[in-house]
């Protein structure tokens, strides 16, 4: 085992890598307000934003699903890497060298699986990359993209490679770059001969498959030999960083371009992918060996935001398989919020021939929105009856309104259930129209997902239930809640506003017992005033404090939720420490009369003058609190 990561290690990788520059490698952030960014959160299905980051915190939190926590604990989840993983491939990007407490510096084969995994996958394409443009053997694959229109530029841009047919060229290869045979084979890089690991890939055009944020986890292969028995294209088997139901090719070149435009274009193929990107349609991915699907959704969405003005266009070929991968596509319309469409060339030609054949304005102009998928899908419906007949009618009526019933926009489903009418040929318009309102009502009523209600910030944290340790159910619609969340969040996120004060605050003070919780991890910490002096090496120990990750979550959430304040400043922050101690005041001056009364009714004289006493001090320091607010305290 490797020994444990030098702590001033770990502090220099997460001081170095910007929380929002890692969290933008998966997801589209936009601006929240308060200096805090917002996005659709990767750990759940969500339509409207409820993912937050505060970069000046260096945290994240999720107010949907309540994830929350630093650089590291993203990249850990998103990943699912381990945490010295998650500080290796950090520490990379960084160009910082780890020191390990027991061993010196960590050996390499002593890495998580997962980052081993991901360094063959590296070295190899860049192995690959080689000996297309140096082996000889590889004349054959640059003839290949030659004659589909990439030069040596384009190939270099992709990454392409070639593959030798030998053996185990690349095995030996990688052998010698210290990665062992057991690296070898759960990579996909090799498999199991006779005697041994040989290549999986031989005599192959190579494509590297990366993930979003830029890793290569996998290959696609194309033959390019008829004495080549295996399948055309030939990829990566599952392994434990490629599930090619979870990447898309091309989408680490597209992600930005895509979040930019609010526009996506799913292809068919690598070469697709190519030739869209070097006609000017930086937008364009595709799926690897798999059909286009729900993982492949959540990708696009989290990008896209979900916005109603966004696109997604698939193209297909024309051809009977091509339609019925967008039939299939159409399946999953629902899960967007976008607005799909399909583009097919007149001639059938994919995006790779029409820019041999016709040149990159061809392209640009193929994927340009023209005909909505559920147009499409109708089409393919209604052109398998006899339309002439009146059961002919009736039965594309019954198969094609149900697709009418699922389109998101009410207006367009109207307008679409006209258009049916007339695409099938029955004249009462109205009566296709109530048909499929009907059958959109039943599909509510049974629970179908239709677009989220406008919620307010109020509603949108309130919206998910929060983590709790014991106690009363927190709402925000309790005043005494929401300011003891204010004054934690103040402490938290602008201690400088409320030390020292805060710090004299006791956790009785705080009636929530999860407030209460943080309240003590505060003062375990060290207290609000070292966040003044340091307000990353802070949280992180108030983080630390935190007795359980439920504690933990509510520390997270509060560092990043935004004040509930558009200025704030000392005088807010002032009324808000104000209003907590008064409230504790009152508390105990409740508490106070309550023991009065008993001792009244015939306790100790000297114990009731005593409490007397106290009651008229509490009383005398809230007014002095009244009268002169934080000054007072």
């Amino acid at each position: 085992m490797a020994g444990r990561i030098n702590d001033e290690d770990v502090k220099a990788v997460r001081d170095a890598v910007p929380i929002d520059a890692v969290v933008s490698e998966y997801l589209q952030l936009r601006n929240a307000g308060g200096g805090n960014l917002k996005g659709l959160c990767p750990f759940h299905d969500e339509k409207s934003p409820s993912f937050q980051v505060s970069p000046s915190k260096g945290l994240f939190h999720c107010f949907g699903c309540q994830e929350g926590g630093d650089t590291l604990t993203f990249v850990m989840k998103v990943d699912h890497l381990s945490f010295s993983e998650a500080v290796e491939r950090l520490a990379a990007q960084a160009g910082i060298t780890l020191r390990y407490e027991e061993g010196g510096y960590n050996p390499a084969h002593q890495r998580g699986e997962r980052i081993r995994l991901v360094e063959a996958h590296k070295v190899a394409a860049q192995w690959y990359k080689e000996q297309l443009d140096t082996h000889p053997e590889a004349d054959t694959g640059r003839t290949f993209l030659a004659e589909r229109g990439f030069d040596q530029a384009a190939a270099a841009h992709f990454g392409v490679g070639y593959s030798p047919q030998g053996w185990d060229h690349l095995t030996r290869y990688l052998r010698g770059k210290g990665f062992t045979d057991k690296e070898l084979l759960l990579s996909g890089l090799s498999q199991e001969g006779r005697r041994g690991p040989i290549d999986r890939f031989r005599g192959r055009l190579m494509w590297p498959i990366r993930d979003i944020g830029g890793e290569v986890v996998g290959f696609g292969a194309r033959k390019l030999y008829e004495s080549d028995n295996g399948p055309k294209y030939l990829n990566t088997p599952d392994t434990a960083i490629y599930k090619k139901s979870q990447v898309l090719y091309g989408i680490d070149l597209a992600k930005k371009d895509i979040a930019k435009v609010s526009r996506a274009v799913v292809v068919e193929g690598y070469t697709d992918v190519m030739a869209c990107h070097l006609a000017g349609v930086t937008t364009a991915i595709a799926t690897c060996g798999t059909a286009f699907g729900g993982d492949h959704i959540k990708i696009l969405r989290r990008l896209l935001m979900d916005n109603g003005s966004a696109r997604v266009i698939f193209t297909f070929d024309g051809d009977a398989a091509g339609q019925k991968a967008a039939l299939r596509a159409f399946e999953d319309d629902q899960k967007f919020a976008a607005e799909t469409y399909i583009a097919i060339a007149p001639d059938g030609m994919d995006p790779c021939e029409l820019r041999l054949a016709k040149g990159d304005e061809a392209v640009a102009d193929l994927v340009e929105p023209r005909t909505p998928l559920f147009e499409f899908a109708l089409r393919q419906i209604v052109v398998r009856y006899d339309l002439d007949t009146p059961g002919g009618r009736a039965a594309a009526l019954d198969e094609a309104a149900p697709i009418v019933a699922r389109i998101k926009n009410s207006g367009a489903q109207h307008e679409v259930a006209v258009q049916l009418a007339g695409m099938v040929g029955i004249l009462d318009t109205q009566f296709v129209v109530k048909r499929v309102a009907q059958l959109a009502r039943w599909a509510r009523d049974r629970g179908g997902r239709g677009p989220a209600p406008a919620r307010g910030p109020q509603q949108q944290y309130e919206a998910a239930p929060r983590p709790t340790v014991s106690g009363p159910a927190l709402t925000l619609r309790n005043p005494v809640y929401a300011t003891e969340r204010e004054l934690l969040k103040l402490a938290l996120q602008r201690p400088e506003l409320v030390s020292p004060a805060v710090d004299a605050y006791g956790v009785d003070e705080f009636t929530a017992a999860p407030y209460a919780a943080v309240r003590q991890a505060i003062m375990d910490a060290g207290g609000a005033e070292n966040g003044v002096k340091d307000d990353h090496e802070y949280l992180l120990r108030v983080r630390e404090s935190a007795p359980d990750d439920t504690v933990r979550a509510m520390v997270t959430e509060l560092a990043v939720e935004p004040i509930m304040r558009r200025a704030v400043d000392e005088v807010y922050a002032g009324t808000v420490l104000v209003q907590v101690r008064r409230r504790a005041v009152e508390r105990r001056v409740r508490d106070i009369q309550s023991q009065m009364t008993r001792l009244s009714a015939g306790g100790d004289p000297a114990q009731l003058a005593a409490v007397q006493n106290e009651l008229w001090v509490l009383q005398q320091y809230d007014q002095a609190l009244r009268e002169h607010g934080v000054a007072a305290l």
